[in-house]
């Protein structure tokens, strides 16, 4: 699968940046830097006057590639959950048992995150853990709606029906695949928070993965 990366571009929703980033070594490095100084000091402490002395680049420099801070979170997010998807699609496409298939989508969605080596720029593990305590703040603003109709969340909402489609695989006459879907891909983000924050109101573990819990929640369900 990490062949199949190396040759993969991740594709972003034009509208989210004003130069692409992907385009050259100075933009490369503004998404390399804004993950790590993201998840080190939060989403609201981040500014780019930071990240620029980060880089060694005018702030202005950082201006030119996005207009603003939510800008800039938006298409991290988006580029965590592009990544995610081609994951998920190269993870399954072969497999043919429906149940099996459905599990690994589970795993692929739920599970602890490793580095890619086909992006060197962008440290994986460091994206998701800046996925799961900021990716909120990228939705519940006032703006949320306008954003939806420009696609801004659209990646994220593809990867809830293609996991919709994988349980009306295994159960066509389950009432609430979205939901459940929804629930596996949010709730995992939130249990990987409880197991490194709030470790007493969780089973989740270094020993206890969410994806273990999220296997046995959905077949209870799809099997009942």
């Amino acid at each position: 699968m990490k062949h199949l990366l190396s040759n993969i571009k991740i594709n972003i929703n034009e509208k989210l940046y004003l130069k692409d980033p992907e385009s050259s070594a100075l933009g490369k490095r503004i998404i390399e830097h804004s993950i790590v100084l993201i998840d080190a000091i939060g989403f609201d402490a981040f500014t780019f006057k930071k990240l620029g002395i980060k880089i060694g680049s005018n702030e202005s420099s950082i201006y030119r590639y996005f207009e603003s801070k939510h800008m800039l979170l938006l298409y991290l997010t988006s580029w965590y959950w592009t990544w995610l998807e081609y994951q998920l699609v190269l993870s399954t496409n072969s497999l043919e048992d429906k149940k099996v298939k459905l599990e690994k989508a589970i795993a692929v969605l739920t599970q602890t995150t490793t580095i890619d080596s086909a992006f060197s720029h962008v440290d994986e593990i460091t994206l998701k853990r800046v996925v799961i305590n900021e990716y909120s703040k990228s939705y519940l603003t006032k703006e949320v709606d306008t954003e939806n109709k420009e696609g801004y969340f659209s990646v994220y909402k593809r990867l809830v029906n293609r996991l919709k489609d994988m349980i009306l695989e295994v159960n066509k006459t389950y009432n609430y695949p979205l939901t459940l879907a929804s629930t596996v891909i949010e709730g995992a983000m939130h249990q990987h928070f409880l197991k490194d924050h709030f470790r007493s109101i969780t089973e989740c573990s270094k020993s206890l993965e969410p994806t273990d819990f999220f296997k046995d929640l959905v077949f209870n369900i799809l099997n009942r």
